[in-house]
């Protein structure tokens, strides 16, 4: 018999923000902020349902992809002035009508791209044992606040004539506002997050960042790179595109018309990771001149050029090879490649891809002309070390 309680994240993703315009689908390390919220809820060994609250059509379509359950919220409780917790009590209440109960609830803002899914174990444990009723994220601070008052600043947290060292004064905490870990019927009872007794898991500095300004969206995007990959690329094969996605997309021409493209060796280096980890590699291109072909020899991998209808030759190489469509990630820059983005479970995008192919990849890639099909296989190869390690 299985005694665990039943924890459900609930994720708050309204359409509209002020401060930053479809903030929630805004990309942090090429991932949109609500499937980050996701990955790190479903990544915890502690949480069982992941729910998003929206009332936005495609926040829920993407909130779908990244595997989450999704819960329609009503233009009600979808304004300015609407608070999490309601949209937490909504949701439960929607789970509820489908036979669901929550023991422990966690409210999760997507608006923090770092969380990390060991503190929310940390604080589940803490509730489910019974040491705590309602746990938040916080940093450890020993700022000196101010407040602005009539005669000038005033001392908010500090004596002014008095100013201790650091090791002399007592630690203080700062809410980050990405995560709260909550009895679920004490909440219910409250129909607050804090309650009972309140406890803190202290997380990583950068797990405290929170979005709500193009400057803050900036520092995370810039930081992404540094933290690791957080999307686990768990595929079978990998296909891309040539012009754009393993050139630079541009191309020279000599006096006899012959045409010369820009290649990288680290581009070739990933398809050689991919080959020694068994992982099928096809280019797959509309392109007709024969140095499509003669990378692909260079490369030893197969290649399918001077192809009219792509997604239909990359359903017809998957099925002769036994390969489901949604165990390819697909590496892709213009509107031609969108007929693939359909197929795949993986539709990936360069950086400088068309907006239409921006708009429909799973994840964009990071910045610079070439190194994208390297930038995949690290990716890839990293999700299937990480699959190895847990068996």
């Amino acid at each position: 018999m299985n005694d665990a309680p039943l924890t459900v994240v609930v994720i708050p993703a309204r359409g509209g923000s002020k401060g930053v315009p479809r903030k929630n689908l805004r990309r942090v390390g090429g991932i949109p902020l609500v499937a980050r919220a996701i990955t790190s809820a479903r990544a915890a060994t502690g949480v069982d349902i992941v729910v998003v609250s929206t009332d936005d059509p495609e926040i829920a379509a993407v909130s779908r992809e990244w595997g989450a359950r999704v819960v329609d919220r009503p233009a009600e409780l979808s304004g300015d002035e609407a608070s999490s917790e309601s949209a937490v009590l909504h949701a439960l209440g929607a789970l509820e009508r489908d036979g669901i109960a929550a023991d422990i609830v966690i409210l999760i803002q997507a608006t923090s791209p770092f969380i990390d899914p060991a503190d929310l174990d940390t604080a589940i444990d803490q509730v489910a044992a019974g040491e705590r009723d309602s746990v938040f994220s916080a940093v450890a601070s020993w700022g000196f606040l101010w407040r602005r008052g009539v005669d000038g600043m005033i001392g908010v947290n500090h004596d002014l004539r008095s100013r201790p060292r650091r090791q002399d004064r007592d630690e203080e905490y700062q809410e980050t506002g990405a995560f709260y870990v909550m009895d679920a019927a004490g909440f219910l009872q409250a129909r607050h997050r804090f309650f009972g007794s309140v406890g803190c898991v202290v997380v990583d500095e950068t797990g405290a960042i929170e979005i709500d300004t193009e400057e803050q969206l900036a520092i995370a995007s810039s930081l992404a790179p540094l933290l690791g990959p957080i999307a686990s690329l768990d595929v079978d094969a990998v296909v891309t595109d040539f012009d754009g996605v393993h050139t630079d997309d541009t191309v020279s021409i000599g006096a006899d018309g012959a045409e010369y493209v820009t290649v990288s060796r680290a581009d070739g280096m990933g398809v050689a990771l991919l080959r020694r980890a068994g992982i099928p590699v096809l280019i797959l291109s509309s392109e007709t001149n024969p140095v499509v072909a003669a990378r692909a020899r260079k490369l030893q991998v197969e290649v399918l050029h001077g192809v009219e209808d792509k997604a239909e030759a990359l359903r017809a190489w998957a099925r002769d090879r036994g390969i489901a469509l949604d165990r390819v990630a697909y590496l892709g820059n213009d509107v031609n490649d969108l007929g693939c983005f359909d197929l795949v479970g993986w539709p990936v995008a360069v950086p400088h891809a068309h907006p239409r192919v921006l708009s429909a990849a799973r994840l964009v890639l990071g910045s610079g002309p070439l190194g994208h099909v390297r930038a995949l296989a690290d990716l890839v190869l990293h999700s299937q070390r990480t699959k190895e390690k847990q068996k």
